[in-house]
């Protein structure tokens, strides 16, 4: 069993950001639509998608204003139990005791877990539950 057994392609790019109305405003002008508006706890998280292409952007956490900064990619999972598995066995840097899950997300939640690269970038898995 291999990680890449577990999931089809990218599903989006997480940016953090300093404020949300305008992120979304900013993507908007750019010819991306609102795909989904999400709250997680007390803050939203916005979901632009132009073509195949999603950008993940959020309130709450710390941006850093700086080049570079994408916070993570996420890879769409199909299967993110069996995926968590091969990643502790490939012998991966897997950054979660657990699977993480956020239920307020999309119809049903999503399960998801991150792994380190060699460049410190950070690559979730992410399953969109059914």
């Amino acid at each position: 069993m291999a990680l890449n057994d577990y999931f089809t392609g990218l599903q989006h790019v997480g940016i953090p950001s300093k404020d949300l109305d305008v992120t979304i405003d900013f993507y908007k002008s750019l010819g991306f639509e609102q795909a989904g508006l999400f709250h997680n706890g007390e803050n939203r998280c916005a979901f632009m998608k132009f073509g195949n292409l999603i950008v993940e952007t959020w309130e709450g956490d710390p941006v850093a204003m700086e080049n570079g900064a994408i916070n993570h990619i996420s890879m769409n999972c199909t299967d993110v139990d069996k995926a968590f598995a091969a990643a502790k066995e490939q012998g991966l840097n897997v950054l979660n005791d657990e699977i993480q899950s956020i239920p307020s997300f999309w119809d049903n939640g999503i399960r998801f877990f991150n792994i380190q690269g060699p460049n410190h970038e950070t690559i979730e898995f992410c399953q969109i539950v059914k």
